[in-house]
């Protein structure tokens, strides 16, 4: 049995951290900060690394999808927060931007990780993004960085960027 697995070594990968500006938790900058020190950690030039800034989660999956048609990036992570309020608008937001994500990896033939903390409270946000108990904008760039190394090792078509 063959086993095909991605590495951490990202010195020839290209990617971008689409990140939402809206941030109740204020956790953004720790989740970008995370992915960043991870990117780096794996050896990504700080030049092969873009930041696209969008208004909130829902609009994370709108700027993969543009990101990923472009051709330009091996790999897209995105970062985000949503904390349960007293609507059901937590919902909507959380589901609609977890479909939209997977959809533009799945579209795009191209890794589009979610490091979108999802969350009933503001303190538990703030958990998942204090590098004690994780964070999840440096698990998903590392999760990027595998994927991205994965599919240059996988059979199939090079350079698949399908509408």
């Amino acid at each position: 049995m063959h086993t095909i697995e991605g590495t951490l070594e990202g010195a020839h990968l290209r990617l971008a951290i689409v990140a939402s500006r809206f941030d109740k938790a204020a956790v953004l900058d720790r989740l970008i900060a995370g992915a960043v020190e991870a990117a780096r950690g794996c050896s990504v030039p700080d030049g092969a690394l873009d930041l696209v800034r969008v208004p909130g989660a829902f609009e994370l999956a709108a700027a993969a999808r543009r990101l990923a048609a472009s051709g330009r990036y091996d790999a897209i992570v995105c970062v985000g927060a949503v904390v349960r309020g007293e609507t059901p608008h937590f919902e909507y937001i959380a589901r609609e931007a977890a479909r939209g994500i997977a959809a533009a990896s799945h579209d795009f033939d191209l890794p589009v990780t979610f490091g979108v903390i999802t969350a009933d409270t503001v303190e538990q946000a703030r958990e998942r993004a204090d590098g004690k108990s994780g964070n999840k904008g440096r698990e998903a760039m590392l999760a990027a960085i595998e994927m991205a190394t994965l599919f240059a090792r996988l059979p199939g078509p090079i350079g698949v960027n399908k509408p």
